[in-house]
């Protein structure tokens, strides 16, 4: 059990590490799970998590890139998924089909390349997949994000009726206009759109020489618009046909989420799954920012920091254009204890937070900037005593 005091944590400024490391997350989720990070509680569950961080960076220089990872957060969705007879939207359903399509590439790749890969490969193993999600979406929602004609016979053939009504609509709206172009009755604009709907521009004085319905006017009062009488007709009845087809894609919604409802939990483990290797990423991300490498990690209670350096003072240093000198390190049973002497800004206590930044990072499953023949262990406990003031931005 590892056992460290907040106090800790700030004393080594490892909230500093886990900010920058959030920077390079390319998700909402995995920049909350970076920054709520804790150093792992056992030894058997940081060596897999570092090989995984390790396989990661390799991938940026490799053939075989891991493929993009980023997806929109689904939480919402999975809350009213748990709320009964709760209906989602189509751009709901999209962000779930994303988010299960995104798993099931990242799966399919790591099934693939399980040689390069075999760390987070059997990390993806633990994921339960199935097709039944984004079928039963594709089958309902078309790659624009309109309900398909075939989501169901009723919808078929609403919208084979609607087509039919719209072009009677503009077939009897042609012939209104061409009779009534022939006198000095409309406005040179001849004709106009309200409210989605085609209407007549007529002179105001002749208003009531048209028969049909005033849809409104133009702001100075000369043109009245109108809808004329042949049309009418078959406006209400797409008026009556547009409604029945809302309400069947309500319906079409309402079934899809009741067979999406089951698979919450599925669905909850596809947004995990890609928040983690989203962590993954960042850590890698990071590690390639620092030059981070995988040191060993021995049983016995052995330290040997070979050219360590601070990861803040690094990049600070970095951004500054000021070189900044590594540090070798050796702690054993034998010789547990270093005293260190030296003038103020010696850089006495930036060694004493190395040591410190670096156990924790590494127990956190992260890369550390040391010779990769450095020595690592596994602590049950750090504890720190630092005094007042003592941070690398005063020296």
């Amino acid at each position: 059990m590892v056992r460290i005091d907040k106090k800790t944590l700030q004393d080594l400024e490892y909230p500093s590490v886990l900010q920058q490391i959030s920077e390079f997350c390319i998700t909402e989720p995995g920049r909350n799970k970076v920054l709520a990070i804790q150093p792992y509680k056992a030894t058997e569950s940081i060596q897999p998590e570092l090989h995984r961080v390790k396989e990661f960076t390799a991938s940026f220089d490799n053939e075989n890139r891991i493929p993009n990872h980023g997806f929109e957060s689904i939480a919402n969705e999975l809350h009213l998924l748990n709320i009964e007879n709760s209906s989602l939207e189509i751009g709901a359903f999209r962000r779930i089909l994303s988010v299960s399509n995104t798993t099931k590439g990242l799966l399919a790749f790591f099934k693939k390349y399980n040689e390069f890969y075999a760390h987070l490969h059997k990390f993806s193993t633990e994921v339960d997949f199935t097709n039944s999600i984004s079928e039963a979406i594709t089958a309902v929602i078309d790659r624009y994000g309109e309900i398909k004609n075939t989501a169901s016979d009723e919808l078929a053939a609403i919208r084979k009726t609607l087509n039919v009504v719209k072009g009677q609509i503009n077939s009897s709206f042609t012939k209104a206009l061409n009779r009534y172009s022939t006198s000095d009755l409309l406005d040179e604009i001849r004709e106009t759109v309200v409210d989605n709907r085609r209407v007549l521009a007529v002179k105001a004085m002749h208003r009531r020489k048209i028969k049909g319905m005033v849809m409104g006017q133009s702001k100075t009062g000369s043109i009245v618009y109108i809808e004329p009488q042949e049309t009418l007709e078959f406006a209400n009845e797409l008026s009556n046909l547009i409604y029945e087809e809302q309400e069947e894609v309500k319906r079409i919604l309402k079934e899809l989420t009741n067979f999406v409802r089951p698979y919450k939990e599925t669905l909850s483990g596809y947004q995990d799954y890609l928040t983690s290797i989203d962590v993954f990423y960042a850590k890698a991300r990071y590690a390639i920012d620092i030059d981070g490498q995988l040191p060993l990690l021995g049983s016995e209670k052995r330290l040997y920091l070979k050219n360590a350096y601070h990861p803040l003072l690094l990049v600070s240093n970095r951004k500054q254009k000021v070189k900044t000198y590594p540090q070798t390190i050796e702690l054993a049973p034998d010789k547990r204890i270093i005293v260190i002497s030296g003038p103020n800004a010696g850089g006495k206590s930036i060694t004493l937070k190395t040591v410190g930044l670096l156990q924790l990072m590494l127990q956190s499953g992260m890369l550390v900037p040391v010779d990769p023949l450095s020595e690592f262990c596994f602590f049950g406990r750090v504890l720190t005593d630092i005094g007042d003031n003592q941070r690398k931005e005063n020296h």
